[in-house]
């Protein structure tokens, strides 16, 4: 036998039982991580707020070989001068206007709409 494969028949299991635990601790870290914040804005008061949107981007992902998609956000500025970014769906980015002034209503993370004042 070579010396290089008492190397690779030792340490390639635990290495790959290594990688396999990593992986699965990230996915259980992200689906604890996701429901508890689920829980935590079901828990929270919704809100409406005096706000004006302050600005708006998106961000893509895929492309390439694959199909993309976006994300939209807006930032909004509320009465006491907090910031607060919400993800928006594609609809309610196109009818938002950097400038407005209206009511945002919220719960803890998720964003619930925006009513433009007139």
């Amino acid at each position: 036998m070579f010396e290089g494969e008492d190397f690779i028949f030792t340490f390639g299991p635990i290495f790959i039982g290594i990688s396999f635990v990593v992986v699965i601790s990230i996915l259980l870290f992200s689906i604890i991580k996701g429901v508890t914040q689920w829980n935590k804005n079901n828990n929270s008061p919704k809100l409406n707020v005096k706000a004006k949107a302050i600005t708006k981007r998106t961000k893509v992902s895929g492309g390439r070989e694959h199909s993309s998609y976006s994300n939209y956000f807006v930032t909004f500025e509320v009465e006491s001068g907090d910031r607060l970014e919400f993800e928006v769906k594609d609809t309610e980015y196109g009818m938002i206007v950097e400038g407005d002034n209206g009511e945002l209503s919220f719960q803890g993370t998720r964003y619930q709409g925006f009513i433009r004042s007139k």
